[in-house]
């Protein structure tokens, strides 16, 4: 049994600062906009705030609970089994956004395929831990765990939700790199998604329409480069120190989604170079920490699931920063612990709280 220690508080910390600079980015990016449509400026804040303390409240109980009681058989395959039917029973809701992402009850919605990234890491973990000696073994060990991956990615990409779908791959990837798979398997994978890739970005018309506008956003400033565009110029315009919190102009019906995929745009343009560099450490910190704890941690299954909360996180702000900044064609991801997106918030705390019991029993 490992030595038991305090919580890290440098995660626990960031986290908590997260949430909060995301509490507070959600209402200023969403006032004006809730005001117009809902009547209330605190309308999209208020909901943010409810999940945000059901999270926290998720996150304290899971930190509480020793990590290897998820090594459950029973527990795993059942929550594998939700999630499935999760994902399939989205395709028989009414479309919204031009996808079928959400269920709905009432005014709360819960989008399943941020159940499916921590489904895929408890799956991993506990498969791969006993057949670590027998990584190499492609067809009892590898292919199992590419199959689970692979049929829930695929039914999230359908969605359509390609960016979740990448996630989920760049997650599941750095736990089999962590559990030693080799990397001609990494090759013959990238391989095999070439294809797929080129079809799902290039012959999917809406994709299409964004890689060309990565690829030059000034060739169509009106339309399909226009996203990207009002991204820049909200990252410009906030010089050292910003505008100013509220301030900020972009988010006034011309950057889309300003609470979600472009919350960091909205925080560069009101709090400046200081502001966003202070987001990029505090996920820089969280990177540092969550790597300490799987090298710190003996055992594998532990280590597994360290490596792959905190790939999950760290993927997706990678992910999202880099479309803000231009970096990367136009995602649907949003920042972890800072977009609005109550599911999104609800999920990634509770799996924080696993990881932080997990640096709790670490040596």
């Amino acid at each position: 049994m490992a030595k038991r220690v305090s919580v890290d508080k440098w995660l626990f910390g960031s986290t908590l600062l997260l949430v909060f600079i995301g509490l507070i980015m959600v209402f200023s990016a969403s006032a004006v906009m809730a005001g117009e449509k809902f009547g209330s400026p605190y309308a999209f804040f208020l909901r943010q705030l409810v999940w945000a303390v059901a999270g926290v409240g998720a996150m304290v109980v899971c930190m509480n609970i020793d990590y290897r009681k998820w090594k459950n058989q029973t527990l795993i395959y059942t929550l594998l089994g939700i999630t499935l039917a999760l994902l399939i029973a989205v395709f028989f809701v009414d479309r919204s956004h031009g996808a079928h992402r959400w269920i709905r009850l009432g005014a709360a919605s819960f989008q399943p395929s941020e159940l499916a990234k921590p489904a895929i890491i408890l799956f991993l973990a506990f498969w791969l831990e006993p057949r670590i000696k027998t990584i190499t073994d492609w067809k009892h060990t590898l292919l199992p765990a590419a199959i689970v991956t692979l049929m829930l990615v695929g039914i999230i990409v359908k969605q359509p939700d390609l960016g979740t779908g990448i996630a989920c791959v760049a997650i599941a990837s750095s736990m089999l790199f962590v559990a030693g798979m080799e990397m001609k398997y990494f090759g013959y994978a990238a391989l095999a998604a070439i294809l797929p890739m080129y079809w799902l970005l290039f012959r999917v018309a809406f994709r299409r329409k964004r890689m060309l506008a990565f690829l030059d956003p000034n060739a169509d400033p009106l339309g399909t480069g226009f996203h990207m565009i009002q991204s820049l110029i909200a990252v410009a315009t906030g010089g050292i120190t910003g505008q100013g919190l509220m301030e900020g102009k972009q988010k006034l019906f011309y950057l889309p989604e300003p609470h979600t995929d472009f919350i960091f745009a909205v925080t560069s343009e009101e709090l400046g170079l200081v502001g966003s560099v202070t987001v990029v450490l505090l996920f820089a910190i969280f990177l540092y920490r969550g790597i300490r704890a799987a090298v710190m941690t003996e055992d594998t299954f532990g280590r597994l699931l360290a490596t792959g909360i905190t790939a999950m996180v760290v993927v997706q702000a990678f992910f999202n920063v880099s479309v803000v900044l231009g970096l990367l064609p136009t995602k649907g991801i949003p920042l972890p612990f800072v977009s609005y997106g109550g599911s999104s918030l609800f999920m990634t705390l509770a799996s924080v709280g696993v990881l932080l019991n997990i640096t709790q029993q670490a040596e």
